[in-house]
């Protein structure tokens, strides 16, 4: 028994000293962001206390276009009484998002979850009467999407934050009510780690520098707390990737990690009246778009105040979950695309860069054209049937380098009612000829 004990405990500290040293030592960037380069597509989620009129999330009151005191009697009809977090998760992982980012405080400073600090959230002051950021967050896991926490850092509602409404403010400079807020955003924050979401999702950066929001100190609790977890650039600088809003980037952006996050009509919460829905087509193109540059497509939907998603947004979800399911191998853990000019399309790189991606969105009239690959092609097919296509190389000169055009027949009967993707294996990392072309010096 002693000789075990020792042994027992030997091996302890051994294996406390490794734990130690493992959290000692900060993971790169690029580890960290990892998962969320391979992802692609995740789902945003607006929901709060704004649901119940159909009216524009915190900014209604504070553009006055809604009296303070009305938008906050929307509190009595946030219900939630049929929300099912378990079918959210599992619509969300059906549509083919990797992960998912929910709302847990918007600049109205409702809470979600049952914080400790204020009384403004859905347990003490709404009709739900219940903490409703949890059980979502453990429904996520159990479909295996990565979870991210939305949260604003500035708090229109909150007595000691000096902002208001746009042309009021509660005051300009007063150190001990500035402290006062801080200690309570600082609280709040804590309270989310107990979470370890794998993404951290800040908004309303632009009112404070990063010396008052002290984002330096929010940065280093939360990856004291969760090593792994990662943050958009929204907190003044101390973020990791990018977040373009609404507008498809015409270039790629120059931070290699970056998301659009995009509406699914013309609103981020629930609207009834906003029946301007995007067609599952429209989405599908804007996600390869955004698959060619490197970047991710984090698409939003908006709950109804009683819990339940509207069927137009269920309807989008699995529209776009049947190509993502049948292109998957196109779409997860793919890079940026050759530069245009190459391709008339989107395309995409396999890791290796050993497979080119042409998302073809349109109806081909004849072959399509591939110009400057020096590559010699192995195989292609279509991805999703696995259809081999025959190919040809066009005007190849042996005194030349300049590569000759490849043309690939896509007949119609394998061409996707949406994008059809096309996947050409090469003999090696993709080569492109980028240069002016050769004249003939001599024949």
């Amino acid at each position: 028994m002693k000789h075990f004990f020792k042994i027992t405990t030997t091996s302890f500290f051994i294996l406390f000293g490794l734990i130690a040293k493992s959290q000692s030592t900060e993971l790169s960037k690029e580890e960290r962001l990892e998962w969320f380069k391979d992802a692609k597509f995740g789902v945003f989620i607006h929901w709060g206390i704004y649901s119940v009129n159909g009216i524009d999330e915190s900014w209604s009151f504070f553009n006055k276009y809604i009296q303070y005191s009305d938008y906050m009697k929307q509190l009595d009809g946030f219900t939630a009484k049929k929300y099912n977090p378990e079918y959210w998760a599992n619509t969300i992982k059906e549509s083919g998002a990797k992960y998912t980012v929910i709302t847990t405080k918007h600049h109205d400073g409702v809470a979600l979850w049952g914080s400790k600090y204020g009384n403004l959230n859905t347990v003490k002051q709404t009709k739900a009467k219940k903490d409703l950021l949890t059980p979502f967050v453990e429904a996520a896991r159990k479909e295996n999407l990565k979870v991210g926490l939305y949260y604003s850092l500035l708090d229109w509602s909150y007595p000691d934050y000096p902002n208001f409404l746009r042309d009021k403010k509660r005051y300009t400079e007063d150190a001990k009510r500035w402290e006062k807020f801080t200690k309570y955003n600082f609280g709040q924050i804590e309270e989310l780690t107990r979470y370890d979401p794998d993404l951290y999702w800040f908004d309303g950066d632009w009112e404070q520098s990063a010396e008052k929001w002290k984002a330096k100190e929010i940065r280093q609790l939360l990856l004291d707390r969760t090593p792994t977890t990662i943050i958009n650039s929204r907190l003044q600088g101390y973020g990791d990737y990018a977040t373009p809003e609404q507008g498809v980037p015409v270039t790629k952006p120059e931070n290699k990690y970056w998301e659009l996050c995009l509406t699914m009509n013309n609103s981020w919460g629930y609207q009834p009246n906003d029946k301007q829905y995007k067609s599952v087509n429209q989405l599908i193109r804007i996600l390869v778009d955004c698959i060619s540059m490197g970047g991710n497509l984090l698409l939003d939907i908006g709950p109804k105040p009683d819990g339940t998603i509207p069927q137009e947004q269920i309807d989008i979800l699995q529209g776009i979950g049947k190509w993502t399911n049948k292109h998957k191998e196109a779409i997860y853990g793919t890079r940026a695309g050759i530069p245009h000019g190459h391709f008339n399309g989107y395309t995409a790189l396999s890791k290796d860069k050993n497979i080119l991606y042409l998302y073809v969105d349109y109806k081909p009239n004849g072959p399509l054209l591939i110009k400057g690959l020096k590559n010699k092609v192995n195989r292609i097919w279509v991805v999703g049937n696995g259809t081999k296509l025959s190919h040809q190389v066009v005007g190849k000169q042996y005194w030349s380098a300049v590569p000759g055009l490849l043309y690939i027949d896509l007949p119609e009967k394998v061409q996707d009612d949406n994008v059809t993707v096309i996947a050409v294996l090469l003999d090696g990392e993709v080569d492109l000829y980028r240069e002016e072309g050769q004249k003939i010096e001599s024949n």
